[in-house]
Order: structure tokens, then sequence, then C-alpha cells
């Protein structure tokens, strides 16, 4: 059987070869996007063919009752996506609203998939008991059917490697059973997509949570300007035993510690470390070390951020000429997929 799961620095470039990716329009990216995945795509658009969608209509599944949230964030996710290096002339990025063979396949794929084995997915469960405020007791038909939806994402482009994180694995493996079940009925028409994982996982929050988010109010906005920065690295968790400043520390359930190992060289980390455990380095003073490392990564995302935000015409149209193309590439799967499920009247 085929790999079902990959490390990113172990995939060999091949151009024939598609990445599919993409994210929800529900607010700006942070540095767990960044870290955890827009790095990657940036890489990864010189070895394959890059997918990178908005997925607005996923979006909708738990904010359906704000759907201008949804609309106004679409444009923010396209200028960070452009702003950290994606290139449109390499990546294509698209809007899923305005690909109707996403939707038809959803339908197909509906009839493949029990609800006893949607309530069984891990990544659902989890995500359904944090949305309690938003769904009571009631779970919509569209939640609980979102990796459907997602599996019609990827394989409409045949997507052959998905970037994820280790908590969205069970979602990959839903597709790959939905591609398994269709081929079994119909013939070999869809290609198994391989999930392939990030070296750097979750990134914690400045209030040392295991997620990084707008709710949660702990995230660093690849938007944030420097005032903003040195106010949130100001209030980042760090070790609470430590009260002085020469009082050892303990930097492995420091904050800020674990921010110095995303930005700041790995040498100089050696040194903070050493110097924290000694009580030779203080908090304030590390905390100003770590503003100087996070703006001197974000500086250069702002200001091509900034290009973008004064040129909206340009970011809709990368947007929508992306959106073209990628509708081409759904219609070629949806004719191989009516041929097999004998729809090609």
């Amino acid at each position: 059987m085929e790999d079902e799961k990959i490390k990113i620095e172990d995939i060999k470039p091949d151009k024939s070869l598609r990445i599919l990716t993409g994210d929800r329009p529900t607010g700006k990216m942070h540095i767990g996007h960044y870290f955890g995945s827009l790095k990657s795509r940036v890489s990864l658009q010189d070895k394959f063919q890059t997918f990178i969608e908005v997925a607005d209509v996923q979006a909708l599944t738990d904010n359906f009752n704000n759907p201008e949230k949804v609309q106004q964030n679409v444009s923010q996710i396209v200028m960070d996506q452009l702003s950290v290096g994606i290139d449109p002339n390499k990546s294509t990025i698209f809007l899923q609203s305005l690909i109707p063979e996403i939707a038809e396949l959803t339908v197909f794929y509906s009839n493949l998939v029990t609800i006893a084995r949607l309530e069984r997915n891990p990544t659902v469960k989890t995500e359904i008991a944090q949305k309690r405020n938003i769904f009571g007791e009631s779970v919509t038909y569209g939640f609980l059917g979102y990796p459907v939806s997602q599996a019609a994402d990827i394989t409409a482009f045949d997507g052959r490697y998905i970037p994820v994180g280790e908590d969205q694995l069970p979602l990959i493996e839903q597709c790959r059973e939905i591609v398994r079940k269709f081929n079994s009925i119909y013939g070999e028409t869809l290609r198994e997509p391989i999930a392939v994982l990030s070296s750097n996982g979750r990134i914690k929050g400045l209030d040392g949570n295991e997620k990084m988010g707008k709710s949660l109010g702990n995230a660093l906005y690849l938007s944030d300007d420097l005032e903003t920065i040195k106010e949130k690295v100001m209030s980042a968790l760090t070790d609470p035993a430590r009260i002085k400043k020469d009082d050892p520390g303990n930097p492995d359930i420091c904050m800020v510690y674990y921010y110095h190992k995303l930005f700041t060289d790995k040498e100089e980390c050696k040194n903070i470390c050493e110097e924290c455990k000694k009580g030779q380095r203080g908090c304030v003073a590390c905390k100003k070390q770590l503003i100087e490392s996070v703006n001197k990564t974000l500086e250069p995302i702002r200001n091509k951020r900034k290009y973008y935000e004064e040129n909206p015409k340009e970011v809709r149209d990368i947007l929508m000429s992306g959106t073209e193309n990628a509708r081409k590439v759904a219609k070629e799967t949806m004719l191989k997929v009516k041929k097999a499920m004998k729809l090609d009247y």
C-alpha cells in the first residue's frame, strides 16, 4: 500500500504532480500559519504545481450567520499569501465558491460516507466539542460533512500531496477512504492523496495555549506593526517561578524562548538558554531581543503587504485569474467522474 503520509523534507520535486492546500477566510494570518504552512508553500511552489484554495464555503460551515466576516477576509488571506512570497505565476490561488464542480463532487461523495463514520472522525469530534457555543447540541449537516467537501477539494484538482498538521491527518484518511470507495464502485478514476507533515507542527500562542488564534487573543499576526509586536511580546508568558532577574529560569516553559527558537538563529538561542538557566539574563532584555528578531522577519512581509493593500484591484485580478485556471482543471476532473458514474449524457 502506498504511503499515507510523508515528511515535507522527504518529498522529491515533480512538476507533474499537484500540491493542494488552503485556508478558511475567517481572519488575517498569523505566525502559526507562517511557520506551520506558508513557508513550506513558498518552497514547494518551485517543486510542484501548487493550488491554494481560499475556502470560503467551508468557512461558512461555522460562520453561516456571519457571511460578512468571511467575505471581508477573502482579500486579507490573499494578501497574506502574496506578502510572504507566494508567486501567482507559480501558484494558483483560487476561490472555493467559484468552483461549482467542488459542490457537485461533494454531493456525489456524500453517498459514499455514512453519518456514523463522520461522527467517528477524531478531528470532527474535537472541533464540534470546541464549537458548542455555535451549535449547542445540534450540529449542522454542513459542518458534520465538511470532510466530504474537503475530499472534493482535493480530488477536484488531483491533489497528490496535501500539507497538513498531525491533527488534520484523520481528514486526509477520510478522503483516501472516499477515493477507494469511489474507485471500487465506478472503476479506477481518482488518486489517493498523501499527507505532507510540516517539520514545525502547530505553533503555540503567546499565552502558552497549544493553539494560536484570533478568538483566543494570543496571536502574532503577519501584518502586526512594530508597536503591536512590542505590546504582545512584552505580555508573553514566561517562567512563573522566576521572580527576580538573577533567579535561574526554565526556558523550556517560557514562551519567549519558544519564539526565539523560531525567529532567532540557533547559536544565539543556545546562549539565551544558558544565560536564562544561570540567571544571567532578565526576562525584559530577552523580550526586547525577541521583538527585534520578530520584526526583522515581519517587516519585509508588512512592506510587501502594504503594496497589495494599496492595489486591491491587482489582488482581485490575481484571485480571479487563479480561479479561472483552477476551474479548467476541476472541469476536467468532473468529465472523468461523470463518465465513470455513467452521467455523461
